[in-house]
């Protein structure tokens, strides 16, 4: 086994002189735990329209060691099933599961202002790094993490297990928790989801941590950060800009077929107040996203290369389509929800208020209802009755 101590502590001191990384403990661990352990059997690199499976196996020592000490995002699954050991040359598919780049685990783990004495529950557990260095700060016996697919969990037992750290791994749905556990003092998740979920709330001791990114797009989405009241509700915002991979039972399904035929019964029609090519800039699709959860944004072009853009909203059965008209846009909506009337009206709300950045969004979770506002903007507030 190749000593990757120097390309552990180069790693550390980067992300120190870039400003992420911290806290002395978070450094130890960052330079004890070694990464490539955790990128078994092996990663997927972007070419472009395919993925190149690399394994330890076929690589050259240095060069393995380069890729997991850069700071890279690494895919390790795709399609829900495919690992690289799998595949015999480059594929094509979706990522469902990967090694989140170290600056974004190191940021978020610096976010969630953990301490010695502090119980954690991980949401997505993934190959297991980030579940090791809250390991080697705080004992692995104060750690819990849940991971939805039964073989990236037992890849990350046993990786944790080869490095020394027999933690709680449990597989499960995360946005239920782990009562059996519970309460804690942190929670932290590592996937999307397109609200909160309540349980982590309750299973959360009062003072305490919740992070997770909140949004259903690979963009536009917010790293929420919630203190637990002692009523059992949750008070914070947005602290930042974040992506990563939508909760496994909150992924989205691509639209297949033809997007005209889906769209061709509008219930009605009327200029676009705004354009919906603001929903390619963060802020507004963030927006977006909490006006409509669960809509998709599409891009396409007309046969003669017209740019056709689409909100859909399969579980409700509603679309808003857009069509260039000289120098803006019409919109056609139909279905039972008005999907860009909701996410207009949080547009020119926003417009108004001067475009704030996502670091003014505020959020309030309860047990019935999300509220979402923006600081010195009392127009700007949505409430999203739960189910």
């Amino acid at each position: 086994m190749t000593d990757t101590a120097h390309e552990r502590h180069r790693m550390a001191a980067l992300l120190a002189d870039r400003g992420v990384l911290v806290s002395p403990w978070l450094r130890a661990a960052v330079e004890t735990v070694p990464r490539e352990r955790f990128l078994h059997p092996g990663v997927f690199l972007d070419e472009g329209r395919v993925w190149r499976p690399v394994t330890a196996a076929r690589t050259e020592k240095g060069d393995w060691s380069r890729i997991a000490y850069g700071l890279d995002t690494l895919t390790t699954q795709l399609d829900g099933h495919l690992t690289a050991d799998r595949a015999d040359g480059p594929v094509t598919g979706l990522p469902t599961s990967s090694s989140t780049d170290p600056a974004t685990v190191v940021a978020m783990i610096e976010a969630l202002d953990v301490s010695a004495g502090h119980r954690v529950l991980e949401i997505g557990t993934g190959t297991g790094y980030s579940t090791a260095l809250l390991c080697h700060g705080l004992g692995e016996d104060a750690v819990a993490t849940v991971e939805v697919d039964p073989e990236v969990a037992a890849r990350a037992d046993a990786a944790l297990e080869a490095v020394g750290f027999s933690t709680w791994t449990v597989t499960g749905d995360g946005l239920l928790g782990h009562p059996h556990r519970a309460p804690y003092d942190r929670v932290i998740a590592t996937c999307a989801v397109r609200r909160i979920p309540y349980a982590w709330i309750r299973q959360t001791r009062p003072g305490g941590i919740v992070l997770g990114t909140v949004g259903s797009w690979p963009w536009g989405t917010g790293l929420a950060r919630l203190t637990v009241g002692e009523d059992g509700t949750a008070e914070g915002g947005i602290v930042g800009r974040s992506s990563f991979m939508q909760a496994r039972a909150q992924a989205v399904v691509p639209l297949a077929g033809d997007l005209s035929a889906r769209t061709a019964c509008p219930d009605g029609e009327r200029p676009a107040l705004v354009p919906p090519l603001a929903l390619e800039e963060w802020m507004p699709a963030f927006l977006a996203q909490l006006a409509a959860p669960g809509a998709q944004f599409v891009r396409a072009t007309d046969g003669d290369g017209t740019p056709l853009r689409y909100l859909f909203d399969p579980e409700r059965e509603s679309f808003a389509a857009f069509v260039p008209d000289g120098p803006g846009w019409t919109v056609r909506q139909g279905g039972p929800v008005p999907l860009w009337d909701r996410v207009e009206r949080s547009l020119v709300a926003w417009q108004d208020a001067g475009r704030p950045g996502i670091e003014t969004v505020r959020l309030q979770v309860t047990e019935g209802s999300h509220l979402y506002g923006i600081d010195g903007s009392p127009l700007l507030r949505w409430e999203h009755r739960l189910g």
